[in-house]
């Protein structure tokens, strides 16, 4: 979530697989029980009752209907009874219009109960005592959190609508009636059928060859969390890039896209020679129009990708090994509740700059690493303590509120540890023999706890603390003497840069011309807060940062400019708002203009104009800024 842009983690013995289904609470959004004990592999975020019935396999069939902006049809669910004397089956949905609910054709009854405002609505279906399956007839609403319609003005080539979903963290519910937890994992097939002009794509086995005749079939036959069930409509190509990857996009873009992205297959591999066979049989990636709000999303099979790390020059890739590392850590091994998110995305972090460095060498795996650090500093400094926690406490909160670079970095800066204290050699064997151990199982924190005393605090006792991965896990900040990333490629940018500010060199001396896309990244996000008009305009004016056709430069020039109200660079500012959904890049630009009343209103004019481009999730992420 999404990717991307931010793992996974461990179980202990197939006996309690089952038990990681906890017995749902019906939650209460506004209640934040602190003083109440978090009882691990409870999922306060949905109100299914997977301890009492579980669902094992979805068959979908529905109609993509782009005059309605709806998804309608059909969602049988097959469950198996862990209780033998349940009758009821209770399943998340939000947003839902339920038309009918059957057991073999033959309606049978159902409650709707009131919607809560984060969690959706609890749908109790009376399965009796015999039926092993349930169809639920049903159509989403065109504001559905998880399905975002675009009007072809919205798209690259402007001739044809698009639909994608975005079911992380708990949006599948607004366009499938299931039960909506990390810890369910369920295999599915699916009819979508659409305008025969479109191709569909899911999350799922995939066809490049099959034919455009407006009904499409898929099968996913590993079992995967619901936050993995995704699809996208919309006038897309195809193009290989090896044996098992290649990428769907628009025709506009599908050449630039293959061409940015030509190294998947390397990394593939490699991640298989290292860290063991990949599970899913083909990775392709599929490119998003703009206003997708994630950097990437790892849905298997088909990783969704934002369109603004299309630079050119594959600078921006990591993104692309960040969502295929999730393949191991994350899809395979997954987090069992969303307060162990950093199971699944600290993990995955740390596998992406290992990638990084098989495919680019260690200098970018360090420089990478030095801007994931920063980042990580940031986020402390800005985020209250209790936000601050690998294992932090979302009850009484929007699952959405996990997502910020503490389960990224700080997860993965933990594993940086792990493997400076025990060797590489022997942290790689861990890893290898861990996603072998739990494949296609979802785990808890404590579980990974006991799986690490089991394992490495028992083999390595003298270099490992229980002591300080607790404190890793449970404590705010970064550890006392926690390693600090660093790379020699900075410590040229620093001088420069410090050289210009105290005025020893003009700006155009500054030697430049073989910096990479992390220097020039390093070099603005390390600006003091204050330059003044002359320094800004002598920056524009050598490196035309304003115009800069990599995002990610131009997200960093533009938080400078609006710091120092650097208004040659707004008309940027405005395009670059109004053009681009990713919220990594959107959010922050936001909440600095929200800062003065000239920047709120320059910001609220940019928003409204770009909202109705804009995914749900980036409306809510940014509206408060507005107001």
């Amino acid at each position: 979530m999404k990717t991307s842009i931010w793992l996974c983690l461990t179980l202990i013995a197939s006996a309690l697989a089952l038990s990681a289904c906890s017995a749902p609470k019906e939650p209460e959004a506004s209640a934040a029980p602190d003083d109440v004990a978090i009882e691990s592999g409870t999922d306060y975020h949905s109100f299914s009752n997977p301890s009492e019935i579980l669902v094992k396999h979805i068959n979908l069939d529905l109609n993509a209907d782009f005059s309605q902006k709806s998804l309608i049809g059909r969602a049988q669910l097959s469950f198996e009874r862990v209780e033998q004397k349940a009758t009821e089956l209770i399943l998340d949905t939000r947003d839902l219009t339920i038309k009918n609910v059957t057991v073999n054709d033959k309606p049978v009854d159902y409650t709707l109960k009131p919607a809560d405002e984060n969690l959706g609505a609890a749908l109790h279906i009376d399965v009796g005592k015999r039926a092993t399956q349930v169809t639920v007839h049903y159509q989403t609403s065109p504001s559905a959190s998880g399905v975002q319609w675009l009007t072809p003005a919205q798209t690259a080539g402007k001739q044809h609508p698009f639909l994608f979903t975005q079911a992380q963290a708990i949006h599948a519910r607004s366009f499938i009636p299931l039960q909506d937890s990390p810890q369910v994992r369920v295999t599915y097939n699916a009819t979508i059928r659409t305008p025969k002009e479109l191709l569909a794509v899911m999350s799922a086995s995939n066809d490049p060859n099959t034919p455009r005749d407006g009904v499409y079939e898929f099968t996913m036959p590993q079992p995967i969390p619901s936050y993995l069930i995704a699809l996208a409509v919309g006038d897309l190509r195809f193009m290989p890039m090896g044996e098992r990857t290649g990428v769907y996009a628009e025709p506009s873009i599908l050449q630039a896209a293959a061409a940015e992205f030509e190294d998947t297959e390397s990394m593939l591999e490699l991640t298989e020679e290292k860290y063991g066979a990949y599970s899913w049989d083909r990775y392709d990636l599929l490119i998003l129009p703009p206003s997708f709000p994630f950097g990437g999303m790892e849905n298997p099979r088909l990783s969704f990708i934002t369109p603004t790390v299309i630079a050119g020059d594959k600078s921006l890739v990591s993104l692309i090994a960040h969502e295929l590392a999730h393949s191991w850590s994350g899809n395979t091994v997954t987090n069992a509740t969303w307060r162990d998110l950093w199971l699944n995305e600290g993990f995955t972090t740390y596998l992406t700059y290992r990638i990084m460095e098989m495919i680019y060498g260690t200098d970018r795996y360090n420089m990478e690493a030095v801007l994931g650090y920063q980042d990580l500093q940031a986020a402390i400094a800005r985020l209250p303590e209790n936000d601050q926690i690998l294992a932090i406490d979302l009850r009484g909160r929007n699952p959405d509120d996990v997502f910020s670079t503490i389960p990224y970095e700080k997860g993965a800066l933990f594993l940086r540890e792990l493997e400076m204290k025990i060797g590489r050699d022997n942290f790689d064997q861990f890893l290898l023999d861990y996603f072998d151990a739990f494949a296609f199982k979802s785990i808890t924190t404590d579980e990974f706890i006991a799986y690490l005393d089991n394992t490495l605090l028992k083999t390595y006792s003298n270099e490992l603390s229980k002591t300080r991965i607790q404190e890793w896990i449970f404590a705010p900040g970064i550890p006392q003497d926690a390693p600090v990333p660093s790379s020699d490629a900075f410590v040229f940018v620093d001088n420069e840069r410090d050289a210009w500010l105290s005025g020893d060199i003009p700006v155009t001396d500054i030697i430049s011309e073989t910096w990479t896309v992390h220097q020039w990244l390093y070099f603005l996000n390390n600006m003091p807060n204050e330059l003044s008009p002359q320094q800004l305009a002598e920056l524009d004016a050598t490196f035309a940062f304003t115009q800069s056709k990599n995002n990610e430069i131009a997200h960093s020039w533009l938080m400078i400019a609006v710091s120092n109200e650097y208004k040659p660079a707004y008309d940027r500012l405005y395009s670059y708002l109004t053009s681009i959904g990713r919220n990594k890049l959107v959010k922050p630009l936001y909440e600095a203009l929200s800062k003065t009343p000239e920047g709120k209103a320059f910001a609220k004019k940019a928003f409204e104009e770009a909202k109705p481009g804009y995914h749900p999730l980036t409306i809510r992420a940014n509206e408060g800024f507005v107001d």
